[in-house]
């Protein structure tokens, strides 16, 4: 962690990890905690601030989510935001009540007072609202900063306790002045500094790794993505010549994956140790069906290579892993509030049995803050700018059984697919590109006879961290000459669709 963070108090809002996003685009640590966590908990972690997320509930029911009480009591300027402030409000013996008109989207902020929340604010903004409830009467000492046309209380202040609130979401694109508002609580009212940068990142990584490895041995995990390559790269500059790399090829890796990758480790100048694991790993998915087991068994099965390879290579008491801040929340690791949507095969998948000493040095960073590192450490551009490809493997991009059938058509339509759009000059722009191959079959004409064939899935996806996602709106003639490739070029695929489903409702990955 670093030595100034923000702490983000999660109640279940779609927002919160934006938040800890925009805190990171000031460059000032910040991190997402659970709601239920203990003021003294905070205060052991020495918060320079603390936000209050936005949330589904309505602080007057029963049951809703509330924060130990103490918290406002640390001594540290806080700041509500949407569920936020009317929590706020609530404990603090103001009072909360239901809107006649319930004011979600873009709206129109009437800002009265530009001194400091607001400050460089104009008078009239547009912000992002989302909201039924709305505070009606506000505690002893607060003030109104700010209003709309359903609001009065659009944004309030208790100055001589540094308590804020705004009722709008500032951490979202579409208010166009929040960026202003996060850097107003974080920099001027907080006093953090804009320091945490890519540089001292490396540093605290280095600094850290030496500290817990000390004079052992580590085994690294690469698979040729920036995750992995950039976890490689910090562990070398931490322990030198005790760093083993080995990357092991499951039998789900992409079209001429192998030679592609192992060519840019030995670039890099790493000590890598290849190991064909296919027919262990297909044997172990043969038949399993379940996208949550399917998961589990490669987790443990790399943990079982690895455990193998280790003892062929020496004594190695540290693995160290690629895992970001998006699969600790995703997996369910952040605290009460964050349900399990599936788990990463480095995060769910360690058994107890395994020996080894696990370190991830990027688990709390977001993607686009590992891209920025890998390029301060010199990593090529062509691994920096790759799309993420999960550790499963095209495991996750099966849906049922895996089989060596639906292993080559998925294999194939995916490199047709990102072969496509880098031709058109658009891969660059998206986040993921990748077919989907499932269990559903349809009837199409090959070689002028009625066949039935396989049903292939384009999914292609923009984002920023991985955490929410969008369909991407690619031209006619690009998803013409995908399709028409695939079903030239790959036998037995007799349909194409397109999924235009975003994150949520779902994942990204199919499985």
């Amino acid at each position: 962690m670093a030595k100034e963070f923000i702490a983000v108090l999660d109640f279940g809002g779609q927002y919160s990890h934006l938040i800890t996003r925009r805190i990171r685009e000031c460059q000032v640590y910040s991190e997402l905690l659970p709601y239920t966590v203990s003021a003294d908990e905070v205060s052991k972690l020495d918060p320079k601030g603390i936000v209050l997320s936005g949330g589904p509930a309505s602080v007057y029911e029963d049951h809703s989510p509330n924060c130990d009480p103490r918290i406002f009591a640390i001594g540290v300027p806080i700041l509500g935001i949407c569920y936020g402030l009317q929590l706020m409000v609530q404990m603090l013996g103001g009072k909360v009540k239901a809107t006649n008109r319930r004011e979600f989207g873009k709206t129109e902020l009437r800002v009265a007072d530009r001194s400091d929340l607001l400050r460089n604010l104009n008078p009239t903004t547009n912000v992002w609202m989302s909201h039924g409830d709305c505070a009606e009467v506000l505690p002893v000492g607060f003030e109104v900063l700010a209003s709309s046309d359903s609001c009065n209380m659009a944004a309030i202040r208790k100055s001589s306790h540094k308590l804020y609130g705004v009722q709008f979401h500032p951490e979202v694109a579409h208010t166009v002045q929040g960026v202003d508002v996060i850097r107003n609580f974080v920099i001027n009212i907080c006093g953090c500094s804009p320091s945490w940068t890519p540089r001292s990142i490396i540093d605290t990584s280095i600094e850290n790794i030496s500290a817990v490895v000390g004079s052992g041995a580590v085994l690294v995990a690469v698979s040729g993505g920036i995750d992995s390559t950039t976890v490689a790269a910090l562990v070398r500059r931490a322990v030198h010549d005790r760093l083993t790399c080995i990357f092991v090829n499951h039998g789900l890796l992409r079209k001429n994956e192998v030679d592609l990758v192992m060519n840019a480790l030995k670039e890099l100048e790493l000590n890598v140790r290849y190991v064909d694991a296919t027919d262990r790993f297909l044997k172990r998915l043969a038949g399993v069906i379940d996208p949550e087991m399917k998961r589990k068994i490669i987790g443990e099965e790399f943990i079982s290579v690895f455990d193998e390879e280790s003892t062929k290579l020496g004594t190695f008491e540290f693995l160290a892993q690629g895992t970001l801040y998006p699969d600790v929340i995703e997996s369910g690791g952040i605290g009460s509030v964050a349900s399990r949507i599936k788990t990463h095969h480095n995060v769910g998948g360690i058994p107890q049995w395994s020996k080894f000493k696990i370190i991830e040095p990027l688990k709390f960073l977001y993607k686009d803050e590992v891209r920025k590192i890998a390029s301060e450490l010199g990593i090529s551009d062509s691994i920096v700018r790759a799309h993420p490809f999960p550790g499963p493997g095209l495991a996750v991009r099966i849906i049922g059984e895996v089989t060596g059938e639906k292993l080559r058509i998925c294999r194939e339509a995916s490199y047709i697919v990102e072969e496509t759009l880098k031709h058109h000059k658009l891969y660059d722009a998206l986040w993921q590109a990748f077919a989907v191959v499932g269990e559903d079959k349809a009837v199409g004409v090959l070689g002028d006879e009625r066949k039935l064939g396989q049903m292939v899935t384009i999914r292609v996806v923009t984002s920023f961290d991985g955490m929410t996602a969008d369909w991407a709106r690619l031209p006619d003639n690009v998803l013409e000459e995908m399709s028409t490739r695939i079903t030239d070029e790959v036998r037995g695929v007799t349909w194409v669709s397109y999924s235009v489903t975003s994150k949520p409702p779902s994942t990204i990955e199919p499985c």
